[in-house]
C-alpha cells in the first residue's frame, strides 16, 4: 500500500508536540480519551487518525486546528483520485443537496452497508475497501459538526429494497437512517416511491453543493469516475432536474415513516 506523505506529516507533528509539552504517550491517551497503543500506532503511521482525535489533540496541545487541518487532507489523499477535488469541496460546502437511486450516499452510510458496497463488485483488494471504509466514515465527521452544512438526500425507494450486505446490514443501515433523520435537524431525507414510475432521477445520481462564497457546483460519478461541473448552463440543468426530483419525493416526516415500515416489513431474503 502506497504511503500517505500527510499520514507521516501528522506522525511527526503529534510525535514533536508530544515531546514539546513533555507527555508521555500514555500520558496523551488519558488527555484524548484514546488508548496508549492507539497513541503509538499514530506516531508510526501505521494508524490513520479520526477527526475527532485531530480535534483532541488541538485542544491538548493549542493547535489551532493543526492537526485536524491535517487530517482532513489525509482523508482527501484516501479517497479515490477522481473524488479528490469534490471530497474537499463537500467539507467546505454550507449545503448539499444530493440524489441516489441506487444506494445510500457515502455520508449516510453504517460502516457495515459502506463495507458491503465497496466489496461487492470484486474489483478491489481487501486492504482497498478498508481504506475507502475509513475515509468515507471520515467524510460523515462533518455532519458532527457544531454548525454542520443542511443535507438535503433524495432516496428512490428501491434503495430501501435493495438487498446489500444480507438482512442484519439492512437493517442497521435502515434504522440509522431513521435515527439521523430524526436526530439532526440540519439532515432531510425523502424518498421517491415506486408508484411515481418514470421520473427524471433515472437518469443518475448526482450532488449539488453550496460553497461558503461563490457558485454552486455539482458532482456527477458514473463507472469510469466523477467530476465536478460549475458551468453555469450545467449547474441550471443539475438545480431543474434536482427540482423535478424533489417534487415527486415524499416529505421528510413520511420518508422517514417509510424508512421504519420497511425496515420491520422487508426481509431482504
Amino acid at each position: 500500500m502506497e504511503r500517505s506523505s500527510m499520514l507521516d506529516h501528522f506522525a511527526e507533528e503529534l510525535r514533536l508536540a508530544r515531546s514539546a509539552a513533555g507527555l508521555s504517550q500514555a500520558a496523551l491517551a488519558e488527555e484524548v480519551s484514546y488508548s496508549a497503543a492507539l497513541i503509538a500506532k499514530i506516531e508510526t503511521g501505521d494508524r490513520r487518525p479520526s477527526g475527532d482525535l485531530a480535534r483532541r489533540c488541538d485542544t491538548v496541545f493549542g493547535t489551532d486546528g493543526r492537526f485536524a487541518r491535517i487530517q482532513r487532507r489525509i482523508s482527501r489523499e484516501t479517497v479515490v483520485p477522481y473524488f479528490r477535488e469534490w471530497a474537499g469541496i463537500e467539507q467546505e460546502a454550507t449545503a448539499l443537496r444530493g440524489y441516489e437511486p441506487l444506494y445510500v450516499p457515502g455520508l449516510l452510510q453504517t460502516e457495515r452497508y459502506a463495507r458491503a458496497v465497496l466489496s461487492g463488485s470484486g474489483l478491489l483488494t481487501a486492504e482497498e475497501v478498508e481504506r475507502q471504509v475509513a475515509a468515507r466514515l471520515d467524510r460523515q465527521e462533518l455532519l458532527a459538526r457544531d454548525r454542520p452544512p443542511t443535507l438535503t438526500v433524495v432516496l428512490d425507494e428501491l434503495v430501501l429494497r435493495r438487498p446489500i450486505g444480507g438482512p442484519e446490514t439492512m437493517r442497521e443501515q435502515l434504522r440509522h437512517l431513521v435515527k439521523v433523520g430524526e436526530g439532526l435537524p440540519r439532515v432531510r431525507i425523502h424518498v421517491v416511491p415506486l408508484a411515481v414510475g418514470a421520473y427524471a432521477g433515472l437518469e443518475g445520481p448526482f450532488v449539488i453543493a453550496t460553497p461558503p462564497t461563490g457558485e454552486d457546483m455539482v458532482y456527477v460519478e458514473g463507472q469510469l469516475g466523477g467530476q465536478a461541473v460549475d458551468r453555469p448552463e450545467d449547474m441550471r440543468r443539475a438545480v431543474d432536474v434536482w427540482e423535478s426530483i424533489r417534487g415527486e419525493a415524499l416529505p421528510h416526516q413520511r420518508s422517514i415513516e417509510l424508512i421504519a415500515e420497511t425496515t420491520e416489513a422487508e426481509s431482504w431474503t
